[in-house]
């Protein structure tokens, strides 16, 4: 397993309370790095995540994931004592399912809480003397679609966007990620599921028309797969295709963050 030298967890000060960060990189790494933050799916941050942040922080990078549910009660303190902190350990729960879907998720995903939260993170690691400029962002499910807010919210502050198995990229409603797209400064990468009803290919074909309106530097891409790809603890993990995300994440953040 790849693994980073150093873990450690960030208080981090906001306008709505502290907001608990883990950070993961390399603390032999002498030259400063570029900071990549990752957004986590449904089941907030566990190891499912750390897994994938450890991955992406052996390749040079300083790896930050934010609690986005800081606002409310720890989300693995709704399961009964025990209970693993695992994806489908929430999803599994029907009480739990419907308290993260009427108040974990719209949380989360508020532009205006993202802004409030995202912009005193990537504040801080502007001060940080161990990180370079350059920001990158990932996320999956819930997290890929935050992902996508993020390079709508703070333009020219990031300059890599990634978003996999991302759900409700293109939707109805107003704040739909795909009609703000002429605020994206990044490179834009999505990597949406096969199997998946909420990326369909109606929903592709019209988020790569916004995105070329936009004129957003884009990749978008299907894989024969079922949404929930590149999660470890998703029943759906599907090991070829989390390769193919590693390996597609790490040729963007190359040509953008090094």
């Amino acid at each position: 397993m790849l693994v980073t030298n150093m873990e450690t967890t960030l208080a981090l000060p906001t306008a709505d309370g502290p907001c608990s960060v883990q950070l993961f990189f390399d603390s032999e790494q002498d030259e400063p790095r570029p900071a990549v933050l990752l957004f986590f799916d449904a089941g907030g941050q566990r190891e499912a995540m750390s897994v994938i942040a450890r991955r992406i922080a052996s390749r040079g990078s300083l790896v930050a994931v934010p609690d986005l549910y800081h606002r409310l009660p720890p989300l693995f303190e709704l399961l009964p004592p025990g209970a693993p902190h695992e994806l489908m350990a929430i999803l599994g729960d029907a009480a739990v399912k419907n308290q993260w879907m009427a108040e974990y998720l719209p949380s989360a995903m508020s532009y205006a809480n993202l802004e409030v939260t995202v912009g005193a993170l990537l504040d801080h690691l502007a001060g940080m003397k161990e990180v370079r400029r350059e920001v990158g962002t990932t996320g999956y499910c819930m997290g890929g679609n935050i992902s996508l807010r993020v390079a709508t919210i703070f333009g020219a502050r990031i300059a890599a966007t990634a978003s996999f198995h991302g759900g409700g990229l293109v939707s109805p409603a107003p704040d739909s990620p795909h009609r703000r797209l002429d605020r994206v400064k990044s490179r834009v990468y999505i990597a949406g599921a096969s199997d998946d009803d909420s990326f369909t290919d109606g929903d592709k074909g019209e988020l790569i028309r916004a995105l070329d309106a936009a004129k957003v530097g884009h990749t978008v891409e299907t894989y024969p797969a079922k949404h929930g790809f590149a999660v470890t603890d998703a029943p759906v993990y599907d090991r070829h295709a989390c390769e193919r995300h590693h390996a597609a994440m790490d040729a963007l953040f190359a040509s953008t963050l090094r």
